[in-house]
């Protein structure tokens, strides 16, 4: 009985998962929009403002649903990551292929979602030993070290490199806050406070205007929704098939890649 009242006051805490649901359609749609403009369609049509625009929508958006399921929806952030792992290993070859200005050698944003989960896990349980013990863990101020010297190594071979590793980590942060933030002025300037440098990476994530518009005007959708606007979206009507989920990335990636390669 005990526990099952405990559970319901869990689930009373998260806050609504429903936008989730629209999210990951919106984001296949958009991340596939970018794709097929950038690898597929000639140039000659000039669809370069697609990916600029709808395009930048997908990245902060994935980040978004990661760092969300990984704060409130899952009981191994840790395994969640492995899993978004064996994707990106899947997908590498496929995204290896795509046309591209440089030969060097990038791993695929599912690397670093992957990472960025995993280090803003180990943050947040950092940050939750610091508030209630009296003295801080030596072993975990020593990971948080060692993570940054991760984060500065991993940046450079990653799909959208330092910045796309920060955004995680600085999505749950700026969450958790939003969602505990009570209704006293301090609480909530605290929140908003948290919640500035995601937008603050998120304008550094791209060079034109539009696509650091388009970026930052994501990410502030996100933040509004972990403030409390997440209660009132509604469940999606069609909800997205599991297999289509995990399976579109490496897929999609395959099917440019037959596409953009195929002999004359």
């Amino acid at each position: 009985m005990m526990k099952a009242t405990a559970s319901a006051t869990l689930s009373a805490m998260r806050p609504s998962s429903h936008w989730t649901g629209w999210g990951q359609w919106l984001a296949l749609m958009t991340m596939t929009t970018d794709h097929v403009t950038r690898y597929v369609l000639p140039y000659s049509w000039d669809t370069a403002w697609a990916g600029a625009s709808i395009g930048r929508i997908a990245m902060p958006l994935f980040a978004a649903m990661v760092a969300w399921h990984g704060l409130f929806n899952t009981r191994n952030p840790l395994r969640y990551a492995r899993r978004i792992l064996v994707i990106g290993l899947i997908a590498q070859l496929p995204y290896m292929l795509m046309p591209r200005p440089s030969d060097a050698f990038v791993l695929n944003i599912c690397f670093t979602l992957a990472a960025g989960l995993a280090w803003g896990t180990l943050l947040e349980r950092v940050i939750r030993q610091l508030e209630t013990a009296p003295r801080p863990d030596p072993r975990g101020v020593l990971l948080v070290v060692l993570s940054f010297g991760a984060w500065y190594v991993l940046g450079n071979w990653v799909e959208y490199g330092h910045h796309g590793l920060l955004l995680i980590p600085l999505y749950m942060l700026a969450m958790h806050h939003l969602h505990r933030a009570g209704t006293s002025f301090t609480e909530r300037f605290g929140a908003a406070m948290a919640a500035m440098p995601v937008l603050l990476v998120a304008g550094q994530m791209n060079t034109t205007d539009m696509a650091k518009s388009f970026t930052v005007g994501t990410c502030l959708c996100i933040l509004l929704l972990a403030a409390g606007a997440a209660r009132l979206i509604p469940g999606v009507p069609i909800k997205m098939p599991r297999r289509l989920w995990l399976a579109w990335y490496p897929a999609h990636f395959a099917a440019i890649a037959m596409i953009v390669n195929w002999p004359g």
